[in-house]
């Protein structure tokens, strides 16, 4: 029996699973793995427009695939990201880089509703920010721009680990980032700082690189005991503990029946006291400096 997904509804109301399929690096597999994975159960799927490590085309066949199955655009989450010129292989650059910023940001939402087939986002992100105050506002007015209009439902952000600058964004924008995108990992201190913002500022937050960046806690006695307990494996007590954190995880597994892994985790509940111990387990990992 298929596991229900749980959701989150960001502050723009827009309903957002509470894990996540992400795209990253599957090349030519892409199609078939997205058709796969909606087949399987996951409503949310993840890419960005630049073929450096995504076929966001390859998103696109392989959910008009999945959607002859009976389900409809509105039933799946789809996020898609503009990758700033430094992010892009020079040989392969979605946009006209010669462009202004604003230019480069509607030409590459552009050419994702055309590599996705769809006529909206529910989710544009900016995947990297840019080093120049002016002109990471630059890239988020444009941004904001395509949310007036409609063409994305919410807006956010990649890969930001400096508070500092996510709390002045955030007190600059029109309209505020609805989801931070970063990897998962000790060095950063599982974005303490950073999460802790979200709470406040009622943004969610979505992880990446979340099991590769961590065997050491996967390994870790605890996990492995809960794991035995429960009758799951270490990834799924891991991702339970982060659903259950109001963390996001994205998940790029390639396989049918790690996907099916991945989604039953809304079939049981860690006990908070159960928590607390992955939180441990995350705090030795943090102050170990451990990267994996």
């Amino acid at each position: 029996m298929r596991v229900p997904i749980d959701f989150s509804v960001s502050a723009y109301g827009v309903r957002v699973p509470r894990i996540v399929y992400g795209t990253a690096w599957k090349g030519e597999r892409t199609a078939n793995l997205v058709e796969q994975a909606v087949s399987i159960g996951f409503r949310g799927i993840d890419t960005a427009c630049q073929p450096k490590h995504y076929h966001e085309m390859g998103v696109g066949e392989g959910l008009v695939r999945a959607l002859r199955s009976g389900l409809t655009r509105s039933d799946l989450y789809l996020q898609t990201k503009f990758t700033p010129l430094q992010g892009q292989d020079p040989a392969r650059v979605p946009y006209d880089p010669r462009a202004s910023l604003s230019d480069q940001v509607a030409q590459s939402f552009e050419r994702s509703l055309q590599n996705l087939r769809t006529e909206y986002l529910d989710g544009l992100i900016l995947h990297s920010p840019l080093p120049d105050p002016q002109q990471l506002m630059e890239v988020w007015q444009a941004m904001e721009r395509l949310f007036d209009a409609g063409g994305a439902r919410q807006i956010g952000i990649s890969n930001c680990y400096d508070v500092d600058q996510l709390d002045q964004l955030w007190q600059a924008a029109r309209i505020k980032p609805a989801i931070v995108q970063n990897r998962f990992y000790a060095a950063t201190g599982y974005d303490s700082e950073v999460r802790a913002l979200c709470r406040r500022c009622d943004i969610l937050y979505q992880s990446f690189w979340t099991l590769t960046a961590n065997p050491q806690v996967l390994a870790h006695n605890s996990l492995q005991t809960l794991a035995a307990h429960y009758r799951r494996t270490p990834a799924q007590i891991f991702f339970r503990y982060l659903t259950q954190s109001g963390i996001i995880p994205l998940t790029g597994t390639t396989t049918a029946a790690h996907m099916r892994e991945d989604l039953e985790i809304f079939g049981f509940a860690l006990r908070d006291s159960e928590c607390e111990l992955v939180t441990q387990c995350l705090d030795q990992a943090s102050s170990l400096g451990d990267t994996a």
